[in-house]
């Protein structure tokens, strides 16, 4: 059920937005708003479906994070948008909130739910940057914070399969837990 909601998803977001694939800018606009609205529904919706408000808590302080932090970075580094509309780019706000919404459901539901929603976040931020909202540099911040904000507010709903990062001194790696 959760891996079909999210794959509808996916297909409405690339189904509603042809416009965007022949490279308008208005197109891309249009998408990124598209995908990170479909997230941050998901994000909420299927927690609730699930009657999980556990999980429904945490996807939406997660996204209230991520949101916040990147409202304080946009009133405190004033980046010019490559459109020269405002400067406002840094760092990308649906970037941030989509990535957040997917981290959250990656987090809480794992892979299965967690993949599709990754494909949307990275065409939300890709459209941001197609569209000329932002610089890839606000929508690599933007998913970093997203996926801070999630990682840190977000826990598994079935802990016997965990995929964590780490980071030491001099490299990284992926962790695989699996209790059996």
């Amino acid at each position: 059920m959760k891996t079909r909601l999210s794959c509808v998803a996916l297909m409405l977001l690339l189904t509603v937005s042809p416009g965007a694939l022949a490279g308008q800018y208005q197109g891309w606009n249009t998408t990124s708003d598209i995908g990170v609205g479909v997230l941050l529904i998901s994000s909420l919706a299927v927690p609730a479906a699930q009657d999980d408000w556990q999980g429904f808590r945490q996807a939406a302080y997660s996204n209230a994070l991520a949101e916040g932090v990147a409202l304080l970075g946009k009133s405190l580094i004033h980046e010019e948008r490559p459109n020269h509309r405002d400067n406002h780019s840094f760092p990308s706000g649906h970037t941030t909130l989509a990535f957040a919404a997917a981290t959250t459901m990656y987090r809480r539901y794992g892979w299965e739910v967690g993949f599709p929603a990754y494909a949307i976040a990275t065409l939300t931020g890709v459209a941001r940057v197609s569209s000329r909202e932002h610089r890839w540099w606000d929508a690599a911040a933007g998913a970093a914070i997203g996926i801070g904000s999630g990682w840190l507010l977000t826990h598994p709903i079935n802990d016997h399969v965990q995929i964590a990062p780490w980071v030491a001194e001099g490299g990284g790696g992926i962790a695989l837990t699996v209790v059996f």
